[in-house]
């Protein structure tokens, strides 16, 4: 009886150290596969009392989203002209609040300035946005800290010190 318990106390006590691994019919010690790569087109963004902007470079179109600033609802049927680096034209409504304006080029890699003109019925309003279609830095690999090595440092000390443990019992039980 007392085996039972000296065993069901090492196990508790080990418990931590293989609670995290992954004993699944797949499990392999290769190279974790890498994390597919989430790319989010450049925006740009303005906001005035009346209206709210959200510009999108997507390819060779630049995507205006534009909402009522106080309700969040979409401006349909409006004028929407796009000026700055190095483009000027009107954006065509695909959706409501939804504008397309096709490019010429793409844009270099840089921070542009943008000033969106809108003409909604009564209102009418000019925004300016900056539109940074620099390079994002690529995320950085995964680097195992101290703190993890830690860890399992400490758990594997605590499932040796529980085996340790539960041989002295038993030897001090078989010399009784």
């Amino acid at each position: 009886m007392k085996q039972a318990k000296a065993l069901l106390l090492a196990t508790i006590i080990a418990f931590p150290a293989w609670a995290g691994g992954d004993s699944s019919d797949g499990h392999t010690h290769a190279a974790p596969e890498p994390l597919p790569v989430v790319t989010l087109s450049p925006r740009a963004a303005a906001a005035t009392e009346e209206f709210e902007v959200v510009a999108a470079l997507e390819g060779k179109k630049l995507v205006v989203y534009v909402d009522r600033y106080a309700s969040n609802e979409p401006v349909a049927g409006a004028k929407i002209e796009v000026e700055g680096a190095g483009l000027q034209g009107v954006a065509a409504e695909s959706a409501p609040g939804v504008y397309l304006m096709n490019l010429a080029a793409a844009l270099p890699p840089a921070k542009h300035g943008l000033t969106i003109s809108i003409e909604a019925g009564d209102s009418a309003d000019l925004l300016t946005a900056t539109l940074d279609t620099s390079l994002a830095a690529p995320a950085a690999a995964h680097a195992h800290y101290w703190s993890e090595w830690t860890v399992w440092g400490l758990a594997a000390l605590l499932l040796i010190a529980s085996g340790i443990l539960l041989a002295v019992r038993r030897r001090k039980q078989k010399g009784l």
